[in-house]
């Protein structure tokens, strides 16, 4: 069963609005025509699949690639990004605790590392449930343990909006759950908005505030109990997928902050036009 946790959103962070934003790339259309708005405070995700135009739309946000119509950022302007990869040579002889102090002090990192900028590592790494990580190689990490490290790069910059895309892949499940876990905490702490991609949609449903369904336009957006069908998944991937009780014959346990199944393995109701397609 997935706990129950209380909502918070914060009114100080920006909102951002995304108003006909459109991109063509090599003779096709990417976007079109996106109208869309992330709440000032909430965690917004965005859902779709493979070639929906999720990280196109973050690359408009954060001024990596042109494009036509307005990205308009209504109140703190200080942005961080947590990147899907970052690539680090194994053998690279850097802590934890000294890529965080990058970000943190002036002087030569060769010099050593500031009491101010060390307590500022520890302080971050808390934040993200990794404290047991200072003093390890930044190459010897585990996939989870470099994404909460980026975060607490991330958060190190203070920002009132704070994107990501897809930044828990490629993570294994008990990971997954602890970066939105930590992600989640940070967000209510310190009161930015938040803007992501996740193919994870049990989670996004959990965690999210707002969803934005895209699918090179947008097919829905609102709160995940709303914009999470399984009519809308039906239609954005193309697969049956059911995330709530009440679509589906399962009578089991749901989450009694967002509603979403927890059992293992579920699968859901066939449509009806497909399981008599299935039964034949």
């Amino acid at each position: 069963m997935f706990p129950e946790l209380r909502q918070a959103v914060c009114a100080s962070a920006p909102e951002v609005r995304f108003e006909d934003v459109r991109v063509r790339a090599g003779g096709r259309d990417i976007l079109e025509g996106i109208n869309a708005v992330a709440p000032a405070g909430g965690a917004t995700v965005l859902v779709g699949p493979n070639g929906a135009g999720k990280t196109t739309l973050l690359h408009c946000l954060l001024g990596e690639m042109p494009y036509s119509g307005r990205i308009v950022i209504e109140g703190g302007r200080r942005m961080a990004h947590v990147p899907q990869q970052l690539v680090v040579e194994r053998g690279l002889p850097l802590s934890v605790l000294e890529f965080l102090a990058l970000g943190g002090q002036r002087r030569p990192l060769w010099l050593g590392v500031s009491r101010a900028a060390r307590e500022r590592a520890v302080a971050l790494l808390a934040s993200v449930d990794a404290a047991g990580l200072a003093r390890q190689r930044l190459g010897d990490l585990s996939g989870g343990e470099l994404r909460r490290v980026l975060l607490a790069a991330a958060l190190g910059h203070e920002p009132d909006l704070l994107v990501l895309d897809e930044a828990e892949a490629g993570v294994d499940v008990h990971g997954e759950r602890l970066f939105w876990e930590v992600l989640d905490a940070a967000r209510r702490a310190r009161g930015f908005t938040l803007i992501m991609v996740s193919h994870n949609l049990p989670l996004a449903a959990h965690y999210a505030t707002h969803v934005i369904c895209l699918k090179k336009r947008v097919l829905a957006e609102g709160s995940p109990r709303e914009t999470l069908t399984a009519p809308l998944l039906l239609s954005l991937f193309g697969v049956p997928i059911h995330l709530y009780p009440d679509q589906c014959d399962l009578q089991g346990p749901a989450c009694p902050q967002c509603g979403a199944l927890s059992a293992p393995g579920h699968r859901g109701r066939l449509p009806a036009g497909l399981a008599d397609r299935k039964a034949s």
